[in-house]
């Protein structure tokens, strides 16, 4: 499909939304993530997801903070590419809210031995509340905003107004 054609209609290009999607996801709630555990919100280092890949002293490096923070954005477009080829179409907060909860549960109850983390139950409750909320927003991010790219008629309406 050529661009002009893809401007006329209205229809965003799935593959690239959601890489775009992704990589904002992973940027702004990796940082939030690194900021609530220099302030000691969370016990769990930002390098927890690439624990299975690297070990984990070098994680605790400021290098591996890093690697870290570049792993969870490469989770988010994965984890953003399921979403809107699976659930685009659905509207509102909710769904993103609960895809969020979900990947908390998956990454935090039974993925805990493979993140070589404590297992919910026997973290702080801090951590255990600012790790569900950090999951929830991010969640909600994803899937509020390919609710509002995929399912907002008014700007599709607006353009066929116009066509």
């Amino acid at each position: 499909m050529s661009k002009s054609h893809q401007q006329k209609s209205g229809l965003t290009n799935i593959w690239l939304f959601a890489l775009e999607l992704g990589f904002f996801s992973g940027l702004i709630w990796g940082g939030l993530h690194w900021l609530a555990y220099w302030f000691r919100f969370t016990k769990v280092s930002p390098g927890f997801i690439a624990e299975p890949f690297f070990r984990h002293e070098f994680l605790t490096t400021a290098f591996g903070h890093f690697v870290g923070y570049m792993m969870f954005i490469v989770f988010s477009v994965i984890a953003s590419i399921l979403y809107v080829l699976l659930l685009r179409k659905l509207k509102g907060p909710w769904p993103g809210l609960v895809y969020g909860v979900l990947w908390w549960s998956v990454i935090f109850i039974p993925g805990s031995q493979m993140f070589l983390m404590q297992p919910p139950f026997k973290l702080p409750w801090n951590t255990v509340i600012s790790e569900f909320c950090i999951f929830l927003l991010w969640g909600m991010f994803i899937g509020y905003t390919a609710a509002i790219e995929y399912t907002d008629e008014r700007k599709r309406e607006q353009s066929t107004a116009l066509a």
